[in-house]
Formats: C-alpha cells, sequence, structure tokens
C-alpha cells in the first residue's frame, strides 16, 4: 500500500486537468461536455475514447479501458503509483510531502530518487560527448553512411561514437572514479581478482581496474517511455565480438522491460494501429528513415511477456519481424509464447518472416517501404503460426504425429485466456488432429465449456464493443444487474456519485453497512471518506480506493459504466436497488422470527411492523 498521503491526493487531482494530461498523448476534439478522441489502449477508426472534465475521468467504450489522470500516466506509459503522483505533481508545481512516511522508507525513497536523477545526468553527459566524438569521427561517419543512414536520422535517433579508448570517458568526467559511472552502466569495474563489479553493487567495493564499457562503437542511446535516458546499446564498427553490446542491468534499465525505440515510435505506433517488432537497432533506424515509424527492438533479450504488455498499451496488434533461419524461427517461438497470455478478441499477433538473406535494414534499402509495407501485409496471424509450429517436423499423418502434436499444445493453450481466438484455434486445432473438440479438450487439459458460458463471453464481447448506448438502455442494463446483488448495485452507484451519498437516510446508509452484507467493507470506507473529505470527486474517491488497496475490487463490479449516468437517473436507480435491498432484509428478518415461532407480543408486533413496511414498499 502507498503512503502517499490521501490528502495529497485530493488536492493534486483538484490541480489537474485530466484532459490536458491526456491531450499530450492522444488528439482530443470537443463532442458536448466531454472530448473525445481515439483511444490509445486499442486499436479503432472510430473514436470510442471519452474524457470527461467534469469527472475527471477517461473512458473508453471500445475496450472498457478507464481510470484517473493518474492511472493514464501508469497504464500509457507504464509508470508506478508513486512515479504517476510524482509526475502529475511536478507538472501542478507540487512537492510530494515526505514528512508523512515511514522516515526510514523515506530516507531510502529520497535516496532512490537522488541516484536515479543523478545516473540519468551521468548518461546525458556521456551521450553528449559520444554525439560530439561522431562528428569528429570520419571513420564513423563513413559506417553510417554506408549503411544508409543521413545525418537527419542519425541526428532525430542521437546516435553517436565512443572512440576507440580504454578510457575516453575521463575526457568529460574528471572523476573517472566516481561510482556513478559503474552504476550507470558506463563504466565496467574489475575487483583485484579480475571478476566483474556489478552496478548495483559498486559501492564501497574495492576496485583495481576501471574502463569504458563501450570502445569503438556506433552508440545508441535507450530511452524509456518518458524519454528519459535510460542505457546505451553500441554496434562495433569492424569485425569483432560481440557485434551489439548494451548497458548491463542497472537501476535505471532493464533490458527485459525496455523496447529500443519505443518513445520516438510511440506516436506512429497510435496512428497505425500496429507496432512492428524487429531485432536490431538499425533495423528501426532504417526502417524510420524509409518512413516506417512504427518499430521497436528488443535490447540483447528474446521477447518477453512484458515487452508484449507494454506494446499492448499503445496499439491492438503486434507484428514480429524475424529472419527466415533456424534462429529465427526459434526467437519467433519464444515470441509466441510470450504473446499467448495476452491475447484476446481485441489484441492479436502476426508473424512476418523476411525472404532469405534479409532483415528489415536490407530489405527496406534494397526493395522500398511500400515493398516492406506489403510483405507485412502478408504476414502469418498467429493462429496460423501457431498451428503450423505444433505439427511441424511431425508425420501428422499417423496417430503417433498427431499425438505428439497434442502434447505440444497442452502447454501453449493454457497460456491462451479464453475468448473467442482460443475457441476458434482450438476448433481449427481439432481438424488437423482428427479429433472431436469434445475429446480434444481433456486431452490438452482444458476445462469443459458450456454453452452458456460461451454466450455469456459473446454478449460480453458484444456489450464492450458496441457505441455508446442511450440512457434509457444504460438504466435499462444497471437495473437488469439488480436481480444479483442490489446492494452492489446501490455501492456502483454511489462510487460513481459520491454526491449522492449525502442524499440517503441513515437508515439506507445502514442497509448498505449491515453485518455480512457483500457492501459492508466498502460502505464504511465511503462514509469515513466522504466525513473526512465531502467534497470528493469520484476520481478522488477512485484512488483512494487504490490506496486503500479495493480498486481490483470496485473495477470488478464495473463503477466505471456510471460515470455517465444522469445524476436524476442516477438517483432514482439507487433509490430502486435500496428499495430492493430493504425488502430482501425484510423478507429475512420475517423468516428468522417465523422460525423462532411468534411466541411473544414482542416479536408478533415486530413481524406486524414488518409486514405493514413491506407493503409500503410495494
Amino acid at each position: 500500500m502507498s503512503l502517499i498521503p490521501q490528502e495529497f491526493i485530493q488536492e493534486l487531482l483538484g490541480r489537474t486537468d485530466i484532459v490536458e494530461v491526456v491531450g499530450r498523448s492522444v488528439q482530443l476534439k470537443k463532442a458536448g461536455t466531454n472530448h473525445k478522441g481515439l483511444c490509445p489502449f486499442h486499436s479503432e477508426k472510430s473514436p470510442s475514447f471519452t474524457v470527461s472534465s467534469s469527472k475527471q475521468f477517461y473512458h473508453c467504450f471500445g475496450c472498457g479501458a478507464h481510470g484517473t489522470a493518474i492511472g493514464f500516466l501508469m497504464d500509457h506509459l507504464g509508470l508506478t503509483f508513486p512515479d504517476a503522483v510524482r509526475e502529475l505533481a511536478s507538472q501542478a508545481g507540487m512537492t510530494l510531502p515526505v514528512a508523512a512516511l515511514d522516515p526510514q522508507q523515506a530516507q531510502q525513497d529520497r535516496e532512490q530518487r537522488r541516484l536515479k536523477q543523478n545516473l540519468q545526468t551521468v548518461l546525458e553527459q556521456a551521450n553528449r560527448f559520444y554525439r560530439d566524438q561522431l562528428r569528429d569521427s570520419k571513420r564513423a561517419v563513413s559506417y553510417l553512411k554506408g549503411r544508409g543512414l543521413s545525418g537527419q536520422i542519425a541526428g532525430h535517433f542521437g546516435l553517436g561514437y565512443a572512440p576507440d579508448d580504454w578510457q575516453g570517458l575521463a575526457r568529460v568526467f574528471p572523476n573517472y572514479e566516481a561510482d556513478p559511472l559503474v552504476q550507470s552502466g558506463l563504466v565496467v569495474a574489475r575487483d583485484d581478482l579480475g571478476e566483474t563489479i556489478e552496478p548495483g553493487a559498486s559501492q564501497g567495493q574495492a576496485v583495481t581496474r576501471r574502463y569504458d564499457r563501450l570502445r569503438d562503437r556506433i552508440t545508441f542511446p535507450i530511452r524509456n517511455t518518458q524519454g528519459e535516458l535510460i542505457g546505451f546499446g553500441g554496434r562495433i564498427l569492424d569485425r569483432g565480438e560481440p557485434k551489439y553490446l548494451n548497458s548491463p542491468e542497472t537501476l535505471l534499465f532493464h533490458k527485459g522491460e525496455e523496447l529500443y525505440g519505443l518513445f520516438e515510435a510511440r506516436a506512429v505506433i497510435q496512428r497505425q494501429g500496429y507496432a512492428l517488432v524487429v531485432e536490431g537497432y538499425l533495423d528501426v533506424i532504417a526502417l524510420a528513415q524509409h518512413g516506417v515509424g512504427n518499430a521497436v527492438a528488443t535490447l540483447g533479450t528474446a521477447c518477453t511477456a512484458e515487452h508484449v504488455r507494454k506494446l499492448f498499451r499503445h496499439c491492438g496488434q503486434i507484428v514480429f519481424s524475424f529472419d527466415g533461419d533456424t534462429a529465427g524461427q526459434k526467437a519467433a517461438v519464444r515470441a509466441l509464447e510470450a504473446a499467448l497470455p495476452a491475447l484476446s478478441d481485441e489484441r492479436s499477433a502476426k508473424f512476418l518472416f523476411l525472404p532469405p538473406k534479409h532483415d528489415p535494414d536490407s530489405f527496406v534499402r534494397e526493395h522500398g517501404a511500400d515493398a516492406f509495407e506489403r510483405e507485412v501485409g502478408r504476414a502469418q496471424p498467429l493462429s496460423v503460426f501457431l498451428l503450423d509450429t505444433l505439427g511441424s517436423g511431425l508425420a501428422m499423418g499417423t496417430a503417433e504425429g498427431r499425438a505428439q502434436a497434442i502434447a505440444r499444445a497442452r502447454p501453449l493453450l493454457a497460456l491462451l485466456p479464453d475468448s473467442a481466438l482460443k475457441t476458434q484455434i482450438l476448433g481449427e486445432f481439432a481438424k488437423r488432429v482428427e479429433m472431436p473438440l469434445a475429446e480434444l479438450r481433456p486431452a490438452l487439459a482444458l476445462p469443459e465449456r458450456h454453452a452458456g458460458t460461451d454466450k455469456a463471453r459473446r454478449q460480453e464481447s458484444e456489450r464492450r464493443h458496441e457505441r455508446r448506448p442511450s440512457m434509457t438502455t444504460q438504466r435499462a442494463n444497471r437495473l437488469a444487474g439488480l436481480r444479483t446483488d442490489h446492494a452492489q448495485t446501490a455501492m456502483r452507484i454511489l462510487l460513481a456519485q459520491p454526491e449522492l451519498w449525502s442524499t440517503l437516510s441513515p437508515s439506507q446508509h445502514e442497509l448498505l453497512m449491515q453485518d455480512g452484507s457483500s457492501t459492508q467493507a466498502l460502505a464504511g470506507w465511503l462514509e469515513a471518506q466522504l466525513d473526512a473529505y465531502p467534497d470528493s470527486s469520484a476520481s478522488a474517491l477512485w484512488e483512494g480506493l487504490r490506496l486503500a488497496g479495493l480498486l481490483n475490487q470496485v473495477q470488478s463490479m464495473g463503477v466505471a459504466d456510471g460515470l455517465e449516468a444522469e445524476p436524476a437517473s442516477a438517483h432514482q436507480d439507487l433509490m430502486g436497488a435500496l428499495r430492493w435491498v430493504e425488502l430482501e432484509r425484510i423478507r429475512q428478518r420475517q423468516e428468522e422470527l417465523s422460525r423462532d415461532g411468534l411466541i411473544d407480543e414482542a416479536t408478533r408486533a415486530e413481524f406486524r411492523s414488518l409486514l405493514s413496511r413491506r407493503r409500503e414498499l410495494g
């Protein structure tokens, strides 16, 4: 749980305009009292993404994404909650309070922030040095020209050159023995046994030798999605190993999470609706120079699940591009495994295998962007690649081969979430292994599917994709939910429209806070919040729920769906829900009294009173 005070969150959101925050990443247009634009979380052609100034909330009626300004920075930029709060606070001219934090934690937090800022400063200094060195090195410039890169594109990506000097950085860092040079990954440190000291363990260590990590290499600055410099990649000019060298794992840089070029490509990815994942820095840069600006590259590691999740925050489709050789096929299978858990009916992946002896860099230089885009258009859908992979090298005409294919499929299909896509893939696979789907599911150790489950899932998918319904339809949908849990429906309305809490009577408050009710904890929390902060907005409450560890529960209730309801309609629905709650409480109490036999006048009088109230409620 975060230790950031609720008072600070309240004030921060009060000073923040979500339209301005979202508008930095999404082109918004005024639409009535709200703003609309193309959703940054999935691919769409018609805008279904709305931002409400009055509610300080965003909501996509296509994919269901929703949240506050803080949530937008977390989901869109991948920030942690404290970092998102800190970013908004900086924009609002506010200082994050540390007095309320545990003193030890506050001190550690301050030290880590200072260290991160220091490491970023060091990296920026090194980057300026590398860029200056590139301008002065005819050999390095000649190499880039030989790769077909212009000065303009080299400048756009901030390319530089690390000179062929064991301690070249000493020219820009007079104190070459300073710990931040090792902690940032710029300098390699070795102990008296010749062992490399890890960047995170360098402070206080006895170092006998230091030297620049990158020497005689083209440098590629690596930035996070906020544009902050977090590390470098280096490509050797002549023959030698390793051909590519990246920064090590540091406080700033985690290669399994970051993608080269994502900061530069974000806007194009959102506009194009898909991200292209390639294998090298030069592939990204060459494609961008030829007008294909939506490419990113992994950083010396196979594509990870975190890479996939990060890309799906920006688009609805990923196209993985690999060489057609054996190594490329293996890399594609690893990407397939990373992508499967993140797929849905709205998120898809494809696999592009270029002709032999070509990578994206060489192909686009030889054939041009149009030809490359045609290749992308012919990329294999993930479903096709998966099914082909399952049968690859097996004698599918034999029972043994088909059984082996089922064994291969078992761990892979278990990664794929239930969806219409999974149902389609299973159906196709059943045909290939010549087994009825009803028998294939248990062979794959998959749970049985029921028609009712499929129907409910289709209905839910249709609901999330339809255009915003009329208020009458919204109200009917909400009232339909009362048949299941009326108290939760009431809480859903109150959390979306907190000003309605003050319109309830004490007895209605008690209905929601009754012991054992599904809403007891939430109602108690809401009452305490509104006692402390009477003017809380829905967005401030939302972040309060996050701080209290209740946000996941509230999101599963569909609270965001009620944010756009008219207050009068919401109030009417709330009163209807509470009526049902009270009727249910009366029924339960009457049953209790009846079981005890109504043996005295007091219980009989209570029973008659309940009956009278029940008639009043109708």
